[in-house]
């Protein structure tokens, strides 16, 4: 297999534009072979809570296995709810983490010398950073926690869809946009607007306009505002970077292709995340059986969503997609035969679009967990863990993230990193 010259850090760093369908930085295109790794910053903080030789470490392992884009949070809500992580960028009160921003000031100093450049995510329709509900919380002093047997599917999602109809929460919200998007990145002295190691700002991460269909006709035009008004902030404030959504594509609109084509109209690129085992498209106990009529799933979302991006003129980027090891073991000693299936089925349809000039430009897998091993016997996070994976506080520690010892994937992602170039116009190397 050759070696990409891409996999090195680009000379002279410049800001990822897009054209047409297609990402482009210093004049060449710009595939992407990314990873989530939401709790970088909390790693970068030099706090108590943060381990920046951990995230130095990380760094490296991930640009070694040629990943080029993290998607990071930039945004947690502290709050009530159950499985939110603590610290937050902003406390209970409104104020702001001075030492959680300087742990994202130090991530992307570590990233720009790396070559790599960073998704930041403005908050979080879900509850394990806060999220959108946690500013309702605080304008309304009511809240519900996601997976409350009293308040099931779809309560949670129509109850934090609100948030789109409500002024005082989107007040809070653009509060702390315009603090990052304003921020002076403390290590570098470099205004983030003026940083081309942020590629892309990212409204929310899974912002649904509900859950149950009389949610989302309720709340559609407050969500479409939502969405036109805040990509018009960000793009005043930082006019040189990308904007993107973080939609799930039509699994967050109950199957509406139009809803998924409106929410992506003032944004740059288009997103879809897969989940097989979470949608039911697979069952953790019976990989071997369900996994055939799985993979038609997954291929048919690809295709649609590639239709879809076509459709819009612009760049995909399917920039979640996760799956658990055999017989959705948490373990990492455990085998990863299914998750490889996965893997590259998802990388199959990227390298195809990339050989025929297709809109899908890369993914991000999630997630890292590099280093980290689950503290508890029952793979639970608590309050207080530091042990940070790319499996948020809600999920089993080890459910879906990649160790740094899961050989046969790092191989399978590195492989996939080195075909990135081929037919890119860049130099390949034996």
């Amino acid at each position: 297999m050759p070696a990409c010259a891409s996999l090195k850090p680009p000379i002279p760093q410049s800001f990822v534009t897009r054209e047409g369908t297609s990402f482009v930085r210093a004049g060449r295109p710009y595939r992407i072979v990314g990873a989530n790794m939401w709790y970088a910053a909390w790693l970068g903080a030099d706090a108590p809570f943060g381990d920046r030789q951990r995230l130095i470490r990380e760094l490296d392992r991930l640009q070694a296995i040629g990943i080029n884009n993290l998607r990071i949070m930039a945004a947690a809500e502290e709050g009530p709810l159950r499985n939110s992580i603590k610290p937050g960028f902003t406390s209970g009160d409104g104020t702001s983490n001075i030492a959680l921003a300087e742990g994202l000031d130090f991530t992307l100093a570590e990233m720009a010398k790396r070559g790599m450049t960073a998704v930041l995510v403005l908050s979080n329709f879900w509850e394990w950073s806060g999220g959108l509900q946690t500013l309702l919380y605080r304008t309304t002093n009511r809240y519900m926690d996601m997976g409350d047997p009293v308040h099931p599917w779809p309560a949670f999602a129509d109850v934090t869809a609100a948030f789109y109809a409500s002024p005082e929460a989107m007040r809070l919200y653009r509060e702390h946009a315009r603090d990052i998007l304003t921020r002076r990145n403390s290590v570098t002295g470099t205004p983030y607007r003026a940083d081309p190691a942020i590629m892309s700002w990212q409204l929310a991460n899974e912002p649904r306009p509900g859950g149950s269909d009389s949610a989302i006709a309720r709340y559609r035009s407050a969500y479409l505002d939502w969405i036109g008004s805040t990509a018009a902030m960000i793009r005043s404030l930082a006019p040189d970077q990308l904007v993107s959504l973080g939609q799930e594509g039509t699994q967050a609109t109950n199957g509406s292709r139009d809803l998924v084509v409106e929410a992506h109209e003032p944004v740059d690129y288009v997103t879809a995340h897969i989940w097989p085992l979470n949608w039911s498209w697979v069952d953790g106990d019976d990989l071997p059986g369900t996994w055939p009529e799985g993979k038609t799933k997954v291929e048919a979302y690809l295709g649609e969503h590639t239709q879809l991006a076509a459709l819009m003129g612009k760049p995909l980027l399917v920039e979640e997609f996760g799956f658990p090891r055999d017989a959705e073991s948490y373990a990492p000693d455990t085998t990863t035969e299914f998750r490889q299936r996965y893997y590259r089925t998802i990388y199959d349809a990227v390298e195809r679009s990339w050989a025929e000039g297709g809109p899908l430009q890369g993914s991000n897998f999630w997630a890292w967990n590099g280093e980290a091993r689950a503290v508890h016997e029952d793979f639970r996070f608590m309050d207080g863990d530091r042990a940070y994976m790319g499996d948020p506080p809600h999920e089993p520690q080890g459910w879906y993230g990649l160790f740094d010892t899961d050989k046969a994937m790092l191989d399978l992602v590195r492989a996939h990193a080195q075909r990135s170039c081929l037919g890119a116009g860049e130099a390949c190397t034996p």
